[in-house]
């Protein structure tokens, strides 16, 4: 196996969250091209037409090129580039005909340093391939949700043809260019001999994978309901479990559904921590913003697990996220 063994996110090496803030610049700002998705999975809220059809507020559709590009504009009003632009939310991003288009606009404007997406790679071809890697998306991030078709039927609720899926990401592969890929599965819902096949498939034809395991992280949507047990041994990255009180994530990054609307968290899929609206908004005055700050406030007085949407997050126990706790205080003094 030539791939890297490696999780999406790892905490090495990173400057102390502590020491940093207040940022004038976020670090990652997620943008989503398509809050809709052609999957169907168990796991993701995303997944429940029914429900999203019944949740107030959220929208169904693709993000409008011009409204991205107002978006990208807006993001090189800040004093530096930020770290990531992650084209990625709720959706499936590739359903959005003008992904590309999206990468390449925002890699010319030159305001992130890295340009990532997540996808299930189900719409990949080699014509789509190419022109994704030709408009200089710098990373991909892979789901794959079984090693059989039979699995995805299962799972996800979709009709995949899985041998077609290796061929296209073989081709993504060999003809990725400077652009790192990374393939990733849920080892809590596959036989250990699928794992082996998971690893044996993919292990050639990517730069990076990974065996995840299940943690349930939308608010008031439990995987366990749904048929699929958290793993209570492990989080997601198989670090130990440690649950932290104060959210990080605020403090660095917010994202912009496909409607334009702002949310403080990329796990907002209800749209309930709104923060602004980029379609009247700049990016800057919505990052600047008094909702953000309040929410922000909110942590470091020690009152997310009262919080009515954050109070039983399972990101703050699964997800690896920085710990700030002990320095809550301190910075509840900056940021006054």
């Amino acid at each position: 196996m030539k791939a890297e063994l490696k999780p999406r996110i790892y905490l090495e090496n990173r400057p102390k969250l502590q020491e940093l803030i207040p940022l004038a610049t976020p670090t990652v700002i997620n943008v989503d091209p398509a809050d809709v998705c052609n999957f169907r999975c168990k796991f993701c809220p995303t997944g429940d037409i029914q429900l999203m059809r019944a949740t107030p507020g959220r929208t169904i559709g693709l993000m409008d090129f011009n409204l991205f590009k107002k978006v990208v504009d807006d993001i090189c009003e800040f004093d530096k580039p930020i770290k990531v632009l992650r084209l990625y939310k709720d959706g499936e991003p590739l359903l959005n005909p003008k992904f590309p288009e999206m990468v390449r606009y925002a890699k010319e404007k030159r305001c992130s340093e890295l340009i990532d997406t997540t996808t299930n790679g189900s719409r990949l071809t080699p014509e789509l391939s190419q022109r994704i890697v030709d408009a200089g998306l710098d990373r991909i991030n892979i789901s794959v949700y079984g090693v059989k078709s039979e699995q995805y039927s299962e799972f996800s609720r979709a009709r995949v043809d899985f041998d077609r899926l290796v061929e296209n990401i073989r081709y993504l592969y060999e003809h990725r260019g400077d652009m790192k890929m990374l393939v990733k599965i849920n080892g809590d819902v596959i036989s250990e001999a699928d794992r082996e096949k998971f690893l044996q498939t993919f292990g050639d034809i990517t730069d990076y994978i990974y065996v995840e395991h299940v943690m349930s992280c939308w608010p008031e949507f439990k995987v366990e309901e749904h048929g699929i047990p958290v793993n209570t041994e492990v989080g997601i990255y198989g670090q130990p479990i440690k649950e932290v009180l104060v959210c990080p994530y605020i403090f660095y990054s917010f994202s912009i559904n496909s409607n334009g609307a702002a949310s403080a968290c990329f796990l907002d899929w209800e749209r309930r921590l709104g923060i602004g609206d980029a379609k009247t908004q700049s990016v800057k005055e919505i990052w600047e913003g008094a909702a953000l700050l309040a929410h922000q406030k909110m942590m470091l007085m020690g009152e997310r697990k009262r919080h009515p949407v954050c109070g039983n997050c399972g990101q703050m126990s699964h997800g690896l996220p920085d710990d700030i706790d002990a320095y809550a205080e301190k910075l509840l003094g900056k940021l006054n």
